[in-house]
């Protein structure tokens, strides 16, 4: 591993937050402790698991093992990416890319798996892909799962240039119609490659995605705001991308929010300088910033990471 790492884990994170080659990271906050479940990243025939890893402080880092892997996916052979975790009905959902499928005769797509620990093991809910086709363009990967104020939950998916977003059955494991009688809506905004992700932060709704390449330098994170989950997404432009003195690739991220009132922080990958292999992403982190008039600064990578931030007893 040639990587350079970050400061001493006793004073700050260190960038990257753990070794080996890590990507597509999801944050998350359950059971009073920080989650990132990244995308293993490897050679596709490879990408059968996927550990996690948990934190009470963004700093020290304990890992979790193969918290989903092939034995508990009947239908997946390659290519297992970039998992959306959500905590409802008293269960964890773990949604996954699998198989890269290129056409409509493949098998794969999205699918959902399940657990009663935010440790796992995860286990295939349905015996199938949940998202199965290539609808509007965009290939079945690298869903996010969003829920709103009201409690309804929206699934964001799609690469290839192509975004969708569908809504969610409220056991989470079929998707329906909207009102209009539609079941897929294409929201893609301008520049989008692939990898979205949905905050909302004092009633707007900020949509983020990944531009570029993923095996380039120039891959990067830009984002929209809009009054509606359902968008326009008019692009604002780039909150993340490469630093030559850092390090380059720098996208598919999510944002996760610390005990602080309006304390933020990116997750993201990006590959160390002299790493040239695609597959050598590493996963960071680093603080988010929105400025007074709420458009986020943009994020400056650091080799540091962030300073120690216990979660609070009573946070979810």
């Amino acid at each position: 591993m040639k990587y350079q790492a970050g400061l001493s884990p006793k004073e700050t994170s260190g960038n990257p937050l753990f070794e080996g080659w890590y990507a597509d990271p999801e944050g998350a906050v359950f059971e009073n402790r920080y989650w990132i479940y990244p995308t293993y990243s490897a050679r596709y025939e490879e990408q059968l698991f996927m550990d996690a890893f948990s934190s009470t402080d963004l700093v020290h880092w304990e890992k979790h093992p193969r918290v989903i892997e092939k034995e508990n996916i009947s239908w997946l052979w390659r290519a297992l990416w970039a998992p959306a975790l959500i905590h409802a009905n008293d269960k964890y959902y773990l949604f996954f890319g699998a198989n890269d499928i290129q056409n409509n005769n493949e098998v794969g797509g999205i699918g959902v798996a399940t657990a009663d620990s935010p440790a796992g093991p995860f286990k295939d809910a349905l015996g199938k892909p949940l998202i199965d086709k290539i609808v509007h363009g965009a290939q079945p990967i690298d869903q996010f799962v969003f829920k709103d104020d009201d409690g309804q939950y929206y699934m964001y998916y799609g690469g290839w240039g192509h975004c969708n977003m569908v809504k969610m059955a409220p056991d989470l494991l079929s998707i329906v119609p909207f009102d209009d009688g539609t079941i897929y809506k294409e929201v893609t905004p301008e520049n989008y490659t692939e990898g979205p992700f949905m905050l909302k932060r004092n009633g707007k709704y900020y949509f983020m995605w990944s531009e570029g390449g993923w095996g380039l330098p120039n891959y990067s994170v830009a984002y929209s705001i809009s009054d509606s989950p359902f968008g326009p997404f008019k692009r604002v432009g780039k909150i993340l991308q490469q630093d030559l003195s850092v390090a380059t690739g720098a996208g598919h991220h999510s944002v996760i929010k610390g005990a602080g009132e309006d304390e933020w922080y990116i997750i993201y990958h990006r590959r160390p300088l002299g790493e040239t292999a695609a597959n050598s992403r590493a996963t960071c982190i680093d603080r988010m910033y929105f400025d007074e008039n709420g458009y986020i600064k943009p994020v400056k990578m650091t080799f540091e990471g962030v300073s120690p931030s216990p979660l609070l007893n009573t946070y979810e």
